[in-house]
């Protein structure tokens, strides 16, 4: 019998620096102005991602601050727009929950990537606190088996 493949979306995640931001305050500070304004908290990026479908399919944007991801939203749109000079860009709406999730160093990069479920951070749990602690350090003391 031969196997049905599925075309459904599978979820994908993105991943992008949050420049401007030292804490995960400094990102609900400046989306507390956003929605002060707007219904949602929005981003604009020049590129629209080509796997928007699978964004929309329960994704995430997962912010890097200090060098690793710490905190995620889930993307509840994107839009085509264009800017005050009449070039197209992409909007990213996000839900305006921020999740906190374990640390996970991240190096520098330029724009946003794609993320797999596979590879994202796990959410912290309602009450547990993160620690603040240099995600190089954080890699090590999980490699070694101490969390």
């Amino acid at each position: 019998m031969a196997r049905r493949v599925s075309l459904q979306a599978m979820t994908i995640h993105m991943v992008k620096l949050c420049v401007g931001a030292d804490t995960i305050e400094d990102l609900a500070d400046w989306q507390t102005r956003l929605l002060q304004r707007l219904d949602h908290p929005v981003h604009h990026t020049r590129m629209a991602p080509k796997r928007a479908e699978e964004m929309l399919d329960g994704g995430s944007i997962y912010w890097v601050i200090k060098r690793a991801i710490r905190v995620r939203q889930r993307i509840i749109d994107i839009r085509a727009i264009q800017d005050d000079e009449g070039r197209a860009m992409c909007e990213l709406v996000f839900d305006p929950n921020l999740v906190r999730t374990y640390a996970q160093a991240k190096r520098p990069f330029q724009g946003w990537r794609y993320l797999k479920p596979t590879d994202a951070p796990r959410d912290l749990k309602t009450g547990e606190a993160a620690l603040d602690i240099p995600p190089d350090l954080d890699a090590a003391l999980k490699q070694a088996g101490v969390w």
